[in-house]
């Protein structure tokens, strides 16, 4: 039987790397620098701030990153007042609501703007368990995020599904052995195949993903 749905957020919930690529490269260009799209697809999207700080900033001190990623988190939130779900969220979580299926979010973003988005989509009491990453040891693409949600969750990796659109995500669910499904908000469907998820889909209306939730209900 599925007993849990663990979802990313950005990019997967709702889509938002154009909201942080524009954020960051606001910030970049007040101190003259540019970031291509393909940069930040590269080296920013689905990463931890810690992360993008150490790729941005390789000689900074920790504590320059720090205000650096929070400053981009707050142009960001001011950036999205209100968020859209992807297509078929809503179908998809009330469907987990009246079978029983735990729910919980599995994000590299910050506290408070796992927040934000949440309460901008009108999400913000629907899930049982809200993880952050960076409230860890380790961030995806480790699988420990994962892997705490399940425990959180009491459920089984292979009586699970996660939904995923970066590949430091698909990578770290996938590596806890839960059924990943990748959405293609974000990056080529290939490049989500590789990185392992087993099955693409554009958003949560796909039909595929039906006949697998089926599938695993038994």
């Amino acid at each position: 039987m599925l007993e849990a749905l663990l979802f990313d957020l950005d990019g997967t919930l709702t889509d938002t790397d154009t909201l942080h690529l524009q954020a960051l490269q606001q910030l970049l260009r007040e101190q003259g620098r540019e970031l291509s799209e393909a940069e930040f697809d590269a080296h920013v999207s689905g990463r931890a701030n810690a992360d993008m700080c150490r790729y941005l900033f390789p000689g900074r001190p920790v504590a320059e990153h720090e205000a650096f990623a929070d400053r981009k988190e707050a142009r960001f939130r001011a950036l999205s007042p209100t968020l859209q779900p992807t297509a078929g969220l809503e179908r998809l979580l009330a469907h987990a609501e009246r079978r029983g299926i735990g729910m919980a979010v599995v994000t590299n973003a910050p506290r408070a703007n796992a927040q934000h988005m949440l309460a901008a989509m009108g999400l913000a009491e629907r899930f049982e368990h809200v993880l952050v990453a960076e409230e860890l040891a380790r961030a995806k693409p480790d699988p420990l995020p994962y892997l705490t949600g399940l425990e959180r969750l009491g459920a089984r990796a292979d009586h699970a599904l996660a939904f995923e659109d970066s590949v430091p995500g698909v990578t770290a669910a996938s590596r806890a052995g839960i059924l990943t499904v990748g959405l293609s908000t974000s990056q080529a469907p290939q490049v989500l195949l590789e990185a392992g998820a087993q099955l693409v889909v554009k958003n949560f209306d796909d039909e595929r993903l039906w006949q697998l939730i089926a599938q695993m209900s038994g």
